[in-house]
């Protein structure tokens, strides 16, 4: 299986299944001198980590972290020395036994079917590498990639839809999203977003989320046209996220309803003469080139595959049959996901700063 590393200067590869002993990343490219530890880290995984609230799957995972290369402590602090770095997540809780009977059939809206198609075998405990436990790792590259980009780049994201219940675009608050179980992006929306969950959750069912990403503290310039685009490389990052069926950046499909006059992002000279835009429908960059303003998109996921409703499907040797998932599963997926796009938003970004130091200086 190839393609399992993504990035350029910043390149992150992931390895490891569902239900094998670990799961784990190789961070290359980090630069040295940067201060790291575990306790980096952690409160990024925990936030991600199953079991949080009933709202999640059930299923057990410490996801403690374990550097293992590519930091040194020379007397004062542990930090990057500029080689590999090395991520080690155990699996704790799997439990396999829940899979037995889609080792024959495949389940429909996963990736079963493809994988046999093109490997011609499969794991087929949790789905293997194509479970959304491999995300664990990307967070811990995040994690790394925040430590690069340091604390004047701010990433936040959060479920700004759940099914068809939405936020309006005014009253997204990203400082609410991790004090409540569902990553909602407003305090208001929990109560009655928890009920419809619920809901979803005792009928053995699941429903699809938006999360949106706001990035602020970027500065202007980075990315490169024409293959390089920011935006485009954004874009890839969310897409390859379990279950992310859509990306758009700033006005995105909206933007197909304007004029030309109001989407054009106007500008004004500020008070110390720099450039002030007066909107930002482009979603913080132009040409795939980083505004300075911030960069804005909206990732839609779809509804968890395994349901307890039994649904058509066929064998590896060819039988129709109907299937029931069972197992420990998330009535909405896009809840974990957002530290998920925190994660990746963070890695392209580190990627860009990198790419951007070597050609500009």
């Amino acid at each position: 299986m190839s393609h399992n590393t993504f990035g350029h200067l910043f390149r992150v590869t992931t390895w490891g299944e569902s239900h094998g002993p670990a799961i784990g990343c190789v961070v290359d490219g980090c630069p040295p001198q940067i201060p790291l530890t575990e306790a980096d880290l952690q409160p990024w995984l925990d936030r991600r980590k199953p079991g949080g609230s009933r709202f999640v799957t059930q299923r057990r995972e410490s996801d403690t972290a374990r550097i293992l290369s590519g930091v040194f402590d020379d007397g004062a602090g542990p930090v990057t020395t500029g080689t590999p770095i090395a991520i080690h997540i155990d699996n704790e809780d799997a439990r396999s036994k829940d899979y037995g009977e889609i080792a024959r059939a495949f389940r429909p809206g996963h990736a079963d079917m493809t994988y046999q198609a093109r490997y011609g075998v499969r794991d087929h405990r949790g789905g293997g590498r194509s479970s959304a436990r491999e995300t664990a790792a990307r967070v811990a590259a995040g994690a790394v990639a925040r430590k690069v980009l340091g604390e004047s780049v701010v990433i936040r994201a959060g479920v700004v839809q759940l099914g068809p219940h939405g936020i309006a675009p005014n009253a997204v608050d990203f400082g609410a999203v991790y004090d409540n179980p569902l990553f909602a992006a407003s305090a208001g929306v929990v109560p009655a977003w928890e009920t419809f969950l619920d809901g979803v959750r005792k009928a053995g069912s699941s429903v699809g989320a938006i999360v949106a990403l706001e990035v602020t503290g970027l500065p202007p310039g980075w990315g490169a046209p024409l293959y390089g685009k920011l935006d485009a490389e954004l874009a890839a990052a969310m897409m390859s996220i379990n279950a992310v069926k859509g990306v758009e950046i700033g006005a995105g499909f909206a933007s197909a309803e304007l004029s030309g006059e109001d989407n054009a992002d106007e500008m004004r000279l500020g008070p110390d003469g720099e450039i002030v835009f007066l909107s930002n429908r482009a979603g913080g960059v132009l040409g795939g080139i980083s505004t300075g303003q911030p960069l804005t998109a909206r990732i839609a996921f779809k509804p968890t595959s395994s349901i307890l409703t039994p649904r058509r499907t066929v064998t590896r040797d060819g039988t129709e049959t109907d299937l029931r998932t069972t197992g420990r599963h998330d009535p909405c997926v896009a809840l974990r996901g957002v530290p998920v796009v925190e994660a990746m938003a963070a890695c392209v970004l580190a990627d860009a700063l990198l790419r951007h130091r070597a050609q500009i200086g």
